[in-house]
Parts: C-alpha cells; structure tokens; sequence
C-alpha cells in the first residue's frame, strides 16, 4: 500500500545536452554543478529519497558515480522517454508523489521546495509547480519544481503514446508554451504565488547555454567564499545590486 505522503525528489540528468554538452558536471567552484545542486535539495523536508534519473549511454556512467559518492540513489532508463525513465525509477518503490527537478536549475532553493510541497499536500491536486511561466505565479526562471502524484504518472505512463507528451512530462498537465491547461486527463494543477521579495519573472537562473554557466559561476564565487547558505533572496538581491544599477545608468 502506498503511503499517503511519501516523497522522492528525482533529478533528470544526462552529459549529452545539445545546447551545452557536459554541462552537468561544469566546475562551480571545485564541485560538479550536480553536486551543487544535491548539496542543496538534501536540505528539503519531507524528502525521503533522492534519485538521479539518467540513461544508459556510457558517458552518463560519470553521473551513477556521482550519485553513489552523494550517497543517493541512480536509475538509467531511455533517453528520450522521459515518461517512462520516472515510472521505471518508482514502479516497485512505496512513494506517492515525485518532485521532478531538471539538471539545468543549479541554485534551488529548500525553503521555496518546502513551500510548494506543503501547498501540494495540502490540496488534492495532481500536479503543482512554482516554474516560471506557470500560471503566471511570478517566479524568477531557474527556481522551479514541480510535484505530481505516482497515480497521474501512471495513467500518463499507460495512456499516452504521442512522443512529444512521453519526452516533456509536464506537457501532459499544461503547456508552458501556450500557457494553458492540458484537457487530455484533466488533470486537478495549481501553483503557489511567488513571495513579493523575490517576485522577478524574467530573470533566469537556469543553464541552458554556456553563457548562462559563466552567469551561474559569478553567482556561487561571490556567495561560497561567504560559507554560509544562500537563498533564492540572496541571488536576487546580489543580481539587483550588480546589474540593475548599471541597468539604470
């Protein structure tokens, strides 16, 4: 029997991006950028198990090591069926809700994690999220996550065949893009308003490109000398101090 609320927090990583290959593993501040980013969602409550989702390609062994010497978990599944990569990874496992964290958000933030999650199990929803563009909660782009129910990934898993619905699982409760509503499952979705401090949607704090790691680089040489833990607060107002003025002149 599944346990009403127990959470995995599964992050979806592989070496072979298109757009920044490797990226994964670039250097922030002598640590892989995975690494950074495990460092900082260990900090979430109510998380009972973290997994590296990746494939079975072999430059991708270098992320299963990773994940053993961070003591987590790591599952290798299809490359490009995302849908079935998750659902492989928790089939036989007692968990009800997933946290889907991509590779290319380095700086997530517990307490916001925290938010949503409490959100969530507060609701009856089968998916929530706090990304960006996502029913226009106002949140800067690179902090997000989503969280939906074992059961909804299983009626996704068993009922759509479309490739681009089994690749891009959000996709099967709404489209960021056209910024509505999926009506296939009707799925129940909802998100949770940005806290007004850090209320910025349209700074981005993710990697896509290589660009946006040397942005990213900036952000964790200026705080890791500070060894303290920095919030999603922090970069906003290190951002609006370093840039917005220079913006204004």
């Amino acid at each position: 029997m599944i346990s009403k609320n127990y959470l995995v927090l599964i992050i979806q990583a592989r070496m072979n991006s298109k757009r920044f290959p490797n990226k994964v593993i670039s250097d922030l501040g002598g640590t892989p950028l995975i690494e950074r980013i495990l460092q900082r969602v260990k900090k979430v409550k109510k998380i009972e198990k973290i997994i590296i989702a990746t494939t079975k390609r072999k430059e991708d062994d270098i992320l299963v090591e990773i994940a053993k010497s961070n003591k987590v978990e790591a599952f290798r599944g299809s490359e490009n069926d995302l849908v079935d990569r998750y659902y492989q990874a928790v089939k036989d496992k007692n968990f009800s809700h997933i946290l889907r964290l991509p590779a290319d958000n380095p700086i997530p933030d517990p307490s916001e994690y925290n938010r949503l999650i409490n959100y969530h199990l507060k609701t009856d929803n089968d998916f929530s999220s706090n990304i960006c563009n996502f029913m226009r909660n106002g949140y800067p782009d690179g902090f997000g996550v989503e969280i939906f129910t074992i059961n909804s990934l299983e009626k996704i898993w068993k009922n759509e065949k479309r490739k681009k619905f089994r690749e891009h699982i959000a996709l099967n409760f709404y489209d960021y893009k056209k910024d509505k509503k999926n009506l296939k499952f009707n799925f129940k979705i909802g998100t949770v308003k940005c806290p007004k401090k850090i209320s910025r949607p349209k700074l981005v704090f993710e990697v896509n490109y290589y660009k946006d790691y040397l942005f990213i680089k900036q952000i964790y040489e200026y705080f890791l000398p500070q060894k303290k833990f920095f919030t999603a607060t922090d970069v906003v107002k290190w951002y609006e101090k370093k840039y917005y003025r220079k913006e204004l002149n």
